[in-house]
């Protein structure tokens, strides 16, 4: 689907045809609409083949023959019922979303292969003060709502967290601790793509790539400041993730080793009547008192007593 929004006072309203300064809004592209990028905004081919790879990585790059640029990043969301496993479980993910910038007829287009929300904010009204002729700040702005939108996921994740470690104290549920794993695959995500949001704003800073304006630097700056506060967040919780992981595997562990020691010791008591029992039950004459019918239950009995006292006194048995 393809939309056109232009701004009037600040905000972001939709207009029914491309106009110089426009928002060429393509969502969830199909063919015939690949088509039309590269036929009638005239885009470089292989700025959209990348635009069009759900597995490409974040990065900026410049066409030095048409003067476009193209910015890729990744921009955090909650998957799908039909991409989980448990749909009780909310889990995260990174997708793309690429700014075109088509300098010959002064659009600013942006390409997502799914829905997003951080766009679809902004073609609803949500913010102000947006205009889309001043293409390099309105990228700006999209940036920074994108590592607005990771600190919200982050704190999400960090919730998520702490409802898992206490149900965990009461119970060891196996479905908490694949609920764990599945948060530490959403930290691992948001980790690499934060990484590659960084390295790109940081070439965007240089100003080789695109004019910055004086005006943008400070926006500029808030950017670098969400997206360092994000990168932070996700290794610490990355760390409280793990070490909350190694504990309740390490106590895990430990009630594997008491369960196991304390059938070890039930086994070894039992065995001693079970010896006792095998020997009077022999066809042999030179056992003691094999003609009295409860010797054998009450010589087992001190014997397993013994044997306790034993233990205990080898602090096994607590």
């Amino acid at each position: 689907m393809i939309s056109y929004f232009k701004s009037e006072n600040g905000t972001i309203a939709r207009i029914d045809e491309m106009l110089p300064g426009c928002w060429v809004d393509v969502l969830e592209p199909t063919a015939e609409e690949k088509a039309w990028l590269l036929d009638e905004l005239e885009i470089v081919p292989e700025f959209v083949r990348s635009a069009f790879d759900d597995e490409e990585t974040a990065h900026i790059d410049l066409d030095e023959d048409t003067g476009q640029i193209l910015v890729i990043v990744d921009c955090p969301f909650v998957e799908d019922e039909s991409e989980v496993v448990d749909t009780s479980i909310v889990q995260y993910d990174t997708h793309p979303i690429s700014f075109l910038f088509v300098p010959e007829q002064e659009y600013f287009v942006t390409i997502c292969l799914r829905h997003n929300n951080t766009v679809a904010d902004f073609t609803h009204g949500k913010y102000r003060d947006v205009y889309t002729d001043l293409r390099t700040r309105f990228l700006l702005q999209m940036l920074l709502r994108v590592a607005q939108r990771y600190l919200v996921c982050l704190r999400s994740i960090m919730r998520q967290i702490r409802e898992s470690e206490r149900t965990l104290r009461k119970t060891m549920n196996n479905r908490e601790l694949m609920k764990m794993l599945g948060l530490e695959k959403s930290l691992v995500y948001f980790s690499t793509s934060l990484k590659g949001l960084e390295s790109t704003v940081s070439r965007i800073s240089s100003g080789r790539m695109m004019e910055l304006y004086e005006d943008d630097r400070e926006l500029l700056d808030d950017v670098m400041i969400e997206i360092h506060q994000a990168a932070e967040m996700c290794t610490i919780y990355t760390d409280i993730l793990n070490g909350i992981t190694d504990t309740f595997s390490s106590v895990i562990s430990n009630n594997l080793n008491i369960t196991m020691r304390t059938l070890t010791i039930i086994t070894l008591v039992l065995a001693i009547p079970t010896i006792v029992f095998s020997f009077y039950g022999m066809n042999v004459e030179m056992l003691p008192l094999i003609g009295t019918p409860w010797f054998a239950v009450i010589f087992a009995a001190v014997l397993c007593v013994i044997a306790v006292i034993i233990l205990r006194s080898g602090r096994i048995l607590k």
